[in-house]
């Protein structure tokens, strides 16, 4: 079930919020774990069972962890929890990957196995061997399972992030505030994020779509093409963080930011701080630091880099592109590390477009189908196969799509929170916003309400991982 649709809109979340509010506070987390397993099993409900395993193994994982965890048994059972989890996420997500590839070295012709990827494994897959690993570490094991469950299986942030740790809510599983602020707080940052998904990231893909289709090919589109997805996929991902995050703060809940305004960066460095927040830590904590982090000398941090890396391109997709991906930020990454970061402080505005410059090419990689289509992608972008620089159709797509993606690129920025923190320290200007805001969330809600009856493109590019 998509956020961004009329079944959780106007359905599933009214139902929810009328029993999550209705019940007791003893009660909550268990309305929360069986309207979170409704709204997973919407449309997968055969792969309830796998979750339920997997939080029933974390749960008796994490008390084993917590009793013997000065032991080498200890040790020994966060080992195992760790890899029966990563194991299924491998089964699901990369098991034809590897069939694909056997065949390929071979020359055998081994058959697929095309096992549906269950929605939201990568992520909750990540979030109970960062619990285990915490209780390794010195967290305390919960002994509710509805507590863990319900943080496990939380449907705000099941199918697409943030990355919640559980050492960062625990304390909220157990007693949290809910107010009519904090509620109200809760469903404006939700209808932001709808809005970005729906009136921005939508119309952009379908920016997208129109250049894959297209026949006349040139420089101009191919720049058109890469400028549309990077914002697409900003847009996109970072709605769905914002209505988690209202969603939680709804619910009572704090989650962590998960973007802040990557694209205003001046090195990928800084990119990666301010981009998909959640993953880049988890793979700090539990990847790069255990790992040696940077304790070690040079040459095994940059080694150190490229696992951490790798593994950030393959956590997104079973496909080689993704791995090209993600070592292409390893390498960026560690040319800045041991001499060109210094540099880039020198021009703010020459290292802001070198950033973007590599930020708009990876993303090129990151949507090809194939390694093939990357190339052509890229080489595109510089006209390779004797392209023109424009055509007829990027000039006409230019002019249709250029209020939005004029509004993209001025939404991907602080500007208009500046402006709003602004008025707001007028006399008159808080008195102003606080008559207009509602007028305006409600406004965008038709709107939205609208597009979504029309049935207009409404994809999720993150659900594939």
């Amino acid at each position: 079930m998509l956020f961004s649709s009329i079944s959780f809109l106007y359905y599933f979340l009214p139902l929810t919020l009328f029993f999550y509010f209705a019940v007791p506070g003893k009660l909550k987390n268990t309305v929360l774990l069986l309207c979170s397993i409704v709204f997973y099993a919407w449309g997968e409900p055969k792969y309830i069972f796998l979750m339920g395993i997997s939080i029933l193994l974390g749960y008796g994982f994490g008390l084993l962890v917590e009793k013997y965890r000065e032991s080498l048994l200890g040790r020994s059972f966060c080992a195992v929890s760790v890899c029966i989890s990563l194991s299924f996420l491998v089964c699901f997500k990369y098991t034809d990957f590897f069939i694909e590839n056997f065949n390929a070295v071979t020359g055998l012709s081994v058959p697929l196995l095309r096992i549906a990827l269950p929605i939201g494994i990568s992520f909750y897959t990540f979030q109970i061997v960062s619990y285990t690993v915490d209780v390794y570490r010195g967290e305390a094991a919960q002994k509710n399972v509805i507590r863990l469950a319900a943080y496990i299986a939380m449907f705000p942030q099941l199918i697409a992030g943030p990355i919640v740790r559980y050492a960062d809510i625990a304390s909220q599983l157990e007693r949290r505030e809910h107010s009519f602020e904090l509620a109200a707080e809760g469903i404006r940052r939700f209808v932001t994020g709808l809005a970005k998904k729906i009136l921005i990231a939508n119309q952009l893909g379908e920016l997208c779509n129109v250049f894959r289709a297209s026949q006349e090919k040139s420089v101009l589109f191919y720049w058109l093409y890469a400028f549309a997805f990077g914002l697409h996929v900003y847009f996109d991902f970072s709605g769905y963080s914002d209505m988690a995050i209202g969603l939680g703060r709804i619910f009572g809940f704090r989650f962590l930011e998960n973007f802040n305004y990557p694209y205003i960066s001046a090195s990928i460095t800084e990119f990666w701080r301010r981009w998909h927040i959640s993953l880049g830590s988890w793979f700090r904590d539990y990847v790069y630091i255990p790992l040696g982090g940077n304790r070690v000398g040079k040459g095994r941090q940059i080694l150190h880099i490229l696992v951490v890396w790798m593994l950030t391109g393959f956590w997104h997709g079973a496909a080689w592109n993704f791995m090209i991906w993600g070592l292409f930020f390893a390498v960026l990454l560690t040319i800045e590390k041991l001499w060109l970061l210094e540099r880039l402080r020198k021009s703010r505005v020459l290292s802001h477009f070198y950033t973007l410059f590599f930020v708009l090419v990876s993303f090129v990689i990151f949507n090809a189908e194939t390694l093939g289509q990357a190339v052509s992608d890229i080489g595109g972008l510089f006209g390779a196969g004797g392209i023109p620089l424009v055509s007829a159709q990027a000039l006409y797509c230019f002019r249709s799509f250029a209020v939005i993606l004029a509004v993209g690129m001025i939404g991907a920025t602080p500007a208009v929170r500046i402006i709003a923190e602004r008025i707001m320290k007028k006399s008159m200007g808080e008195k102003i916003l606080h008559i207009a805001e509602p007028v305006v969330w409600i406004l965008l809600l038709l709107v939205m309400t609208a597009y979504l009856v029309d049935g207009s493109f409404n994809p999720f590019l993150y659900f594939r991982f």
